[in-house]
C-alpha cells in the first residue's frame, strides 16, 4: 500500500478507498464528505446562520409569553377559535410531504432522479413534522397537559375524546414523524460510514463510528440494507395520502360552512405536495449555488420537480373551482354567503393573493424556460409558499367567522404573538437545515455513487 507524508514528516500508510455503494468512486466521497469534514461552508453561511437564530429567540419568547398569559394573548376570539396555530400547523405538515415523496414513493417507483434530493428533503420531513408538532400543542389552553392525549392509564381516569380532532392530530404525527425518522436513519447509515472512514479526527471517527451501527459495506450488510430500506418505504407511502387526509377531516367533521366538504382529504393532499415540493426547489436551489453542486443538483432535478408542481397545483386550482361550484350548486344559503364573504369580505384580499400565488403564478412553470431559469423558479416556489400559507388560514378563519348565528359573526385581528411564533418556527426551520446540512451529508453519497458509476459504464460501453 502506498504512504503518505504527515505534517510532522513521518510517513503513514494511504487511507483505502472508500466503498461509496458496491462500487470505488472516492472522488464522490471526497467531494460531498468534505462539506462536513472540512467545514467547507460558504462566507455567508453564519452570517445567515445568525439572522437565523435571532428569530429562534423570538420563537422561543414568543412560546414563553404564550404559556404564561394564555391563548388569549395571540388573534383568537369567539367564535374563531382556530387562528394562525392551526394554519401554520396545516402548513408545516404540508411542508413535510414532499419529502416523504420523494423519498419513499419515487424509490418504491424506481425514479433515478431523486438521489440527490432525497436526502435533504427528508431532514425537512424531520424539521417540519417537528414544528408541526408544537402548534396543536401550544394553542391547548393548558400545554404542560398535552399527554392527556395518550391513551395512558391514571388514576385521575383523564381517557382521550376519540372523537376529538386533537387526538387524530397526535396519532397522525407520531405515526409520521417515527416512520420518517427511521426511514431517514437508515439511509443514512452507509453515508455515516463514510465520514467515518474519512474523520481525521478520534472524536468524529467515533461519533461517526457509533452512528454508523458497525457499517462494512459487506454483500450481508447491502442485503439486508435494501431489504429494510424498501420495507419502510413501503411503510412510509401511505403516509403521504393518509396523515394530511386526518388532518383535512379535522376540518370536514365540523358542521362549519366552508368545512364540511367531502372534497377535502385529495384537496389537502394534493395542497400538501404543492406546497412540500415548493419549499424543497426553495431550499434545493440556494443548496446548489452556495455549495457549488450544480452538476449533482442538475437542472434535470429542478425541471421534475416543476412538473410536480404543475400537477399537484392544477388539483390544488381545481379544488378552489370545486369549493365555490358547490357552495353554489348546494343552494345553502350559508355556504353562499360564507363564499362571497372570501371573494369581497374581510379577507378577500388573502383569498385574492392566494389565488394568485397558487393558481396564476403556477401557469408560468408550464414554460420549459421558465422551470429551467433557477431565480424565476426560485420567486415562483416562495409564492406557492406564500400562497398556501394564505390558503389555509382563510380556509381555518373564513367558515367560524360567518357561521350560521348571524349575531355571533366576528373577524379575527391577528397580533404580534401570531408573527412571532410563525416567523420564529420559520427561522427554527432554517436553522435546523443549516445545522444538518453542517454535520451530515446533505446530499446521498451511496445513491449519487452508483447513478455516477452506471453512468461511467454506459459511456464506456458506447465507445
Amino acid at each position: 500500500m502506498a504512504e503518505t507524508a504527515r505534517p510532522d514528516g513521518e510517513r503513514e500508510p494511504a487511507r483505502p478507498p472508500v466503498m461509496v455503494g458496491r462500487h470505488d468512486l472516492p472522488e464522490i466521497s471526497e467531494r460531498i464528505g468534505a462539506i462536513v469534514l472540512r467545514g467547507a461552508l460558504p462566507r455567508g453561511f453564519w452570517l445567515a446562520f445568525f439572522g437565523l437564530f435571532v428569530l429562534v429567540l423570538v420563537f422561543l419568547y414568543s412560546i414563553t409569553y404564550l404559556v404564561s398569559v394564555g391563548v388569549g394573548a395571540y388573534g383568537i376570539n369567539i367564535p374563531v377559535a382556530w387562528g394562525t396555530m392551526i394554519s401554520s400547523f396545516v402548513w408545516w405538515i404540508g411542508i413535510g410531504h414532499a419529502g416523504t415523496l420523494i423519498s419513499a414513493v419515487l424509490l418504491l417507483l424506481r425514479q433515478p432522479w431523486r438521489a440527490s434530493i432525497n436526502r435533504f428533503a427528508e431532514a425537512m420531513t424531520l424539521f417540519a413534522v417537528a414544528m408541526a408538532g408544537l402548534y396543536p400543542i401550544l394553542h391547548l389552553g393548558r400545554p404542560w397537559y398535552f399527554y392527556w392525549l395518550l391513551p395512558l392509564p391514571n388514576t385521575h381516569m383523564h381517557w382521550p375524546q376519540w372523537r376529538s380532532p386533537l387526538v387524530w392530530d397526535f396519532a397522525a404525527i407520531a405515526t409520521y414523524g417515527v416512520v420518517s425518522l427511521l426511514f431517514w436513519y437508515m439511509g443514512l447509515l452507509p453515508d455515516l460510514a463514510v465520514l467515518r472512514d474519512r474523520a481525521r479526527s478520534r472524536g468524529r471517527q467515533l461519533l461517526y463510528g457509533i452512528l454508523a451501527l458497525g457499517w462494512r459495506g459487506s454483500a450481508f450488510h447491502w442485503a439486508r440494507f435494501e431489504s429494510s430500506y424498501y420495507m419502510l418505504a413501503a411503510l412510509a407511502a401511505p403516509l403521504v395520502v393518509s396523515v394530511h387526509s386526518i388532518v383535512s377531516i379535522d376540518f370536514a367533521y365540523a358542521m362549519v360552512p366552508g368545512y364540511h366538504s367531502t372534497i377535502f382529504p385529495p384537496y389537502f393532499v394534493a395542497g400538501a405536495l404543492y406546497s412540500g415540493f415548493a419549499m424543497v426547489v426553495t431550499i434545493a436551489i440556494p443548496l446548489r449555488r452556495a455549495f457549488s453542486v450544480e452538476d449533482l443538483i442538475t437542472v434535470r432535478h429542478m425541471d421534475n420537480a416543476a412538473k410536480i408542481m404543475i400537477a399537484a397545483g392544477m388539483i390544488v386550482t381545481y379544488g378552489y373551482v370545486s369549493e365555490a361550484f358547490f357552495a353554489w350548486y348546494s343552494g345553502e344559503s350559508y355556504e353562499r354567503r360564507m363564499m362571497w364573504s372570501r371573494v369581497v369580505g374581510p379577507y378577500a384580499w388573502m383569498f385574492w393573493a392566494m389565488i394568485v400565488c397558487n393558481a396564476v403564478v403556477l401557469q408560468a412553470l408550464w414554460w420549459r424556460r421558465v422551470r429551467r431559469s433557477m431565480p424565476a423558479l426560485f420567486v415562483i416556489a416562495l409564492a406557492i409558499n406564500v400562497g398556501m400559507w394564505l390558503e389555509r388560514y382563510v380556509i381555518v378563519v373564513s367558515g367560524p367567522s360567518r357561521g350560521y348565528l348571524p349575531a355571533a359573526w366576528n373577524d379575527q385581528s391577528l397580533t404580534w404573538l401570531d408573527f412571532g411564533i410563525f416567523f420564529g418556527s420559520l427561522g427554527t426551520f432554517l436553522a435546523l437545515v443549516f445545522l444538518f446540512v453542517r454535520v451530515l451529508p446533505a446530499i446521498t453519497i451511496f445513491e449519487v455513487g452508483e447513478l455516477a458509476h452506471e453512468r461511467r459504464q454506459a459511456q464506456e460501453g458506447t465507445r
